[in-house]
């Protein structure tokens, strides 16, 4: 796929997006390793009752698969930032693999989503890295379907009406929403 300018600028925001949540990935990571050595340890991310990474990182939800969320996190960002920064140096980058990330970063919506959710309510507190990585995740995942809209396994009726909701921004509307729930969530709970 050529690029034009639009596309370089959506990759260049998949890898600024990236390299905020591989920053924020791997601070989280750092905070955890400190807790594993020290459980009594006062992390520098504990700034109130309500964000505690010490609350957060201790909960079963912060290493669901069985290892630390942020290792999880420090891959998906670090695999995207590489694929970033080749789309917007102006390396070509097949259709399928634009795909597979547009695929990856919508798994880390849904999974991010949960897990927030469960900070909320389930744990009682925030994570402030968690709140970067998140916001990162929604900006990258925006630019991908920015990125990928004529190439989504589609009909043309469908892919014209994304065509048309994006040249509107109202895509932006729906990435801002979902941040706007999580933040409801927050207020509600927590206010």
């Amino acid at each position: 796929m050529k690029q034009d300018s639009s596309q370089k600028r959506l990759y260049s925001i998949v890898t600024i997006a990236s390299a905020v949540g591989f920053i924020a990935s791997f601070l989280q990571m750092i905070e955890k390793v400190e807790l594993l050595k020290n459980p009594q340890a006062v992390l520098a991310c504990n700034i109130n009752a309500v964000f505690s990474c010490t609350n957060i990182l201790d909960a079963w939800q912060s290493s669901v698969f069985g290892f630390p969320n942020s290792l999880m996190c420090i891959a998906f960002f670090a695999l995207t930032l590489a694929i970033g920064l080749v789309g917007w140096t102006g390396g070509t980058i097949t259709k399928s693999l634009r795909l597979f990330f547009q695929g990856f970063a919508l798994f880390f919506i849904a999974f991010g989503f949960w897990y927030l959710a469960q900070s909320i309510f389930v744990v009682g507190g925030l994570c402030i890295f968690c709140i970067f990585c998140y916001a990162a995740v929604l900006t990258i995942s925006g630019a991908w379907l920015r990125i990928n809209q004529k190439d989504l396994p589609m009909s043309s009726n469908d892919k014209s009406a994304l065509g048309r909701m994006i040249s509107n921004n109202n895509d932006i509307f729906i990435w801002l929403s979902i941040a706007a729930i999580i933040v409801a969530e927050a207020i509600i709970k927590f206010v």
